[in-house]
């Protein structure tokens, strides 16, 4: 940041203290610059109904960052600085009042834009004491004595208006697009005979460009972690609006077996990953698919041991993973095909479970295949005789019945969100 240098005895000049006020606002303007960026950026200046109602709206204080040059006049005895742009902040403090008019033809309606724009101007006028070399006990009044006012300060401000659409019948009205320069902040409707303006009238503006969020709401990357073994809604954090998902379907279920032979294992359930942009406050849907039952040993047919698909996990619909498929189930002597593995979608990241292993008939009792592990939860062990194991979750497949045995259940989903 550039200083201004004055030294004992040195005589003082007007632009020593110019010079240190433009100095301080280019380094604040660089610095706003470097955290805000150069875009234009309003925080604040909201538009309110009024109390009691009326068809005026109220613009909140607030501001407005826009880049500027240094100075597109001269400053005091400064010449004009045009070198380089910097970011300027317009800052209104108190409240201002626009007025709007309902349109004049019964059936109409008119929609009115409520625009704002960085404003700087000179300001304070008055008429200032300046020395009077002839006689030093005398003060001039203005320069040269001519009584001449001149500004004081330098204002950076925002300026508001509104701007009325092309009446037309209700339904049909459009807004009108926002004029060079300007930045829109609402948009109003008005309607024949109305004589007042309600909440409901106002609509901010889609495109007003605010700070999305400020240092308070600023987090470490992702500090927070949580779960969801099963369904449920997940509510967004106030000032959260990243999430990092990663979701896991379900294992499918194992086939069973009647008398010989062995079901197939059921596939992994898929996994998909993907960071989201959200909103505080925001409910969003959560579905953890539960694990395939394992097939039957009940006989009739192989079809009937088949085991049962898992569910499919996902998060609010936008993305997630299938389960994984049921293996095969088999009769004595035969051998059940393996479950397919389940997969991501719709994610930046997408992957697909292992299949199943197929059951096979050798030994006197013949095996079930293995299940399948997910992207997490490993896949159930098979065994000649007795019960097969079920998959861990999240995502593993069970294994199939071995002998005379069921298929064993998949692992159930999950669903992990961190922010």
């Amino acid at each position: 940041m550039d200083r201004t240098i004055v030294y004992p005895g040195g005589i003082p000049l007007d632009s020593d203290i110019l010079n240190t006020n433009r100095n301080i606002m280019i380094a604040l303007g660089t610095l706003m610059g470097s955290v805000l960026g150069t875009a234009p950026i309003v925080d604040g200046l909201s538009i309110l109904s009024t109390t009691p109602p009326s068809l005026s709206v109220l613009v909140a204080p607030g501001c407005i960052t826009s880049l500027e040059n240094v100075d597109n006049s001269t400053y005091g005895t400064l010449p004009i600085d045009g070198l380089a742009p910097i970011v300027k902040m317009g800052i209104n403090r108190a409240a201002a009042v626009l007025h709007v008019t309902p349109p004049p033809i019964a059936g109409q309606s008119t929609v009115w834009i409520v625009e704002a724009a960085f404003q700087e101007a000179d300001d304070g006028p008055m008429v200032l004491p300046y020395y009077n070399a002839a006689a030093p006990t005398q003060t001039w009044l203005g320069p040269h004595n001519s009584g001449t006012p001149q500004p004081t300060a330098r204002l950076q401000t925002v300026a508001v208006r509104t701007r009325a659409g092309a009446p037309a019948t209700t339904g049909s009205q459009v807004a009108p697009s926002v004029a060079p320069g300007w930045i829109g902040l609402a948009l109003i409707t008005t309607v024949y005979g109305q004589v007042a303006v309600g909440g409901a009238d106002i609509l901010t503006f889609p495109a007003k460009p605010i700070i999305p969020f400020k240092l308070p709401s600023l987090r470490p990357g992702f500090s927070s972690l949580q779960q969801f073994a099963a369904s449920d809604n997940f509510v967004v954090p106030q000032g959260v609006n990243l999430v990092k998902v990663r979701v896991h379907g379900a294992g499918g279920g194992g086939g069973g077996n009647t008398g010989q032979g062995g079901g197939g294992g059921g596939g992994g359930g898929g996994y998909a990953e993907a960071i989201q942009q959200v909103t505080g406050g925001q409910i969003i849907l959560i579905v953890v698919g539960s694990g395939g039952q394992g097939g039957s040993n009940a006989g009739g047919s192989a079809s009937a041991n088949n085991g049962q698909d898992g569910g499919s996990s996902s998060f609010g619909g936008a993305f997630g993973a299938t389960g994984g498929h049921g293996g095969a189930g088999s009769l004595s002597g035969g051998q059940g095909n393996s479950g397919a593995a389940g997969s991501g979608f719709g994610a930046t990241i997408s992957m697909t479970g292992g299949a199943g292993n197929a059951g096979f008939s050798a030994g006197p009792n013949g095996f079930g295949g293995h299940g399948a592990a997910g992207a997490a939860g490993g896949g159930g062990g098979a065994a000649s005789s007795g019960l097969p194991s079920s998959g861990a979750s999240p995502g593993g497949g069970g294994a199939g019945g071995g002998g005379n045995f069921p298929g064993a259940s998949g692992g159930n989903g999950l669903v992990i969100i961190e922010y």
